[in-house]
């Protein structure tokens, strides 16, 4: 008979405690709540040195066997089940908030992250229903209108001239007012309602020309009814007043992943600088558009961090897009295994829980992921996506495409400027 992973793990741990208990002289046969007890100590020590070979193994996870099989001594609970009893405490806690926190702490933010993943979807979904109408999706279109040659060294980018030689990708100059025109009366008639822009620069120093080229794009697309973004590289105080007064909507600056974690993946731009455009923009009055990449080579505490980050900033982004890294040949990740779906799935319920009003966007890599998928998504919190032709120099999912699968999943696309917001009362958390 076959036994399962379990059954090894605790025939393991037995044979452990017994040898263990052999060497100090005492008798081999053990009363059960003896074993138990012994078990649990041999489990704790074997999982604190798993943990030092492998920091991947986060020590705020959940304990691996239920709050019922956890030992106990003299009736009082173990350390685990005071942490998950915590840790249940503060999902029960943000599940029935009704207004967005911005003091979460780490370990707050690990509480939620590390949730069973059916529990920690369907508590999303009850969040997701108080602050959104469930069926709406925003429909986001990008366009990129300054490809290539860009000077940075980001890892997971086809764009930079570092890695030209291995990507083949030849940088382009900016494209005329015209034609970004064009391609966003496309994008509205295909029913986009938001028209978002790319250049791949460091930053806006010296552009002036540039910069008024992208105002007039900026206004023009506003004159079509459709909301504006644009991602540019680092902006200072200046820049973002006169895209403001152009009409901008928001502004795209992804922190990418977490604090400790970035220097990895990037080491020509700092994370406070990062931090000091997002920023700019707020203090402008423009909507801020923050988010990460997963696949990076990043950990699950990694995620939390990156949660953590955009979770405490003065007001939460107006969006947050969820990234999965689509690993380019040529770029330094260019041979990295795509993310799991579950890291995406678990990083997106996290999300909303802790950014409730936050529109959170399945971006980068939904081409890959099944349509099954994506409802998941949808029902844990994600109401926006991009569609279209493409995503910078990536494959996006078609309109025509998302058109039949709104249809078959009984969604609608959010309009312009009008996210629908549920009265709070209208939804009660169903968490007792």
């Amino acid at each position: 008979m076959t036994m399962t992973v379990r059954a090894v793990a605790r025939r393991a741990l037995h044979q452990q405690a017994s040898v263990a208990l052999r060497g100090r002289g005492k008798p081999l046969s053990l009363t059960p709540l003896q074993l138990q007890v012994q078990l649990q100590e041999n489990r704790k020590r074997l999982l604190s040195a798993a943990v030092a070979e492998n920091p991947v193994i986060p020590s705020a996870a959940p304990p691996p066997f239920p709050l019922s099989q956890q030992a106990s001594v003299a009736g009082e609970p173990s350390q685990d089940v005071h942490r998950q009893q915590r840790a249940q405490r503060i999902l029960r806690e943000a599940v029935a908030a009704t207004a967005p926190k911005h003091t979460w702490t780490r370990d707050e933010i690990a509480a939620i992250y590390y949730q069973p993943l059916m529990e920690l979807a369907f508590q999303a979904s009850t969040v997701h229903r108080r602050f959104h109408s469930p069926s709406e999706v925003q429909l986001c279109t990008l366009m990129n209108i300054k490809t290539g040659g860009c000077t940075e060294d980001c890892s997971y980018c086809a764009q930079s001239t570092r890695y030209q030689e291995g990507t083949g990708l030849v940088a382009k100059r900016v494209e005329t007012v015209e034609s970004v025109l064009a391609a966003a009366r496309v994008a509205r008639d295909k029913g986009s309602t938001r028209f978002c822009m790319g250049a791949a620069w460091r930053d806006m120093r010296g552009r002036k020309n540039s910069l008024r080229n992208i105002k007039d794009m900026v206004t023009g697309v506003r004159a079509m009814g459709m909301e504006v973004c644009v991602t540019l590289g680092m902006i200072d105080e200046a820049q973002a007043r006169e895209l403001k007064e152009a009409g901008l909507t928001a502004y795209n600056h992804n922190v990418d992943t977490s604090r400790e974690f970035y220097p990895s993946v990037i080491s020509t731009r700092t994370y406070d600088e990062r931090l000091k455009t997002l920023s700019n923009v707020r203090d402008a009055g423009i909507s801020v558009c923050s988010g990460g990449i997963l696949g990076l080579g990043e950990t699950s505490e990694d995620r939390i961090g990156l949660l953590h980050t955009v979770a405490t900033l003065p007001s939460h982004p107006e969006s947050f897009p969820v990234n999965a890294l689509v690993p380019i040949k040529g770029t330094p990740l260019g041979d990295r295994k795509p993310i799991e779906f579950v890291s995406m799935l678990r990083t997106i319920a996290a999300a909303r829980i802790v950014m409730p009003a936050t529109i959170i966007r399945i971006a980068a890599g939904r081409k890959t992921m099944a349509e099954e998928q994506q409802a998941l998504c949808f029902m844990a919190g994600a109401n926006a996506i991009f569609t279209g032709e493409k995503m910078l120099t990536t494959e996006c999912n078609g309109w025509d495409e998302d058109a039949a699968m709104f249809g078959r999943w009984g969604l609608e696309p959010m309009k312009s400027f009008q996210k629908s917001a549920l009265p709070a009362g209208d939804v009660v958390a169903d968490y007792l």
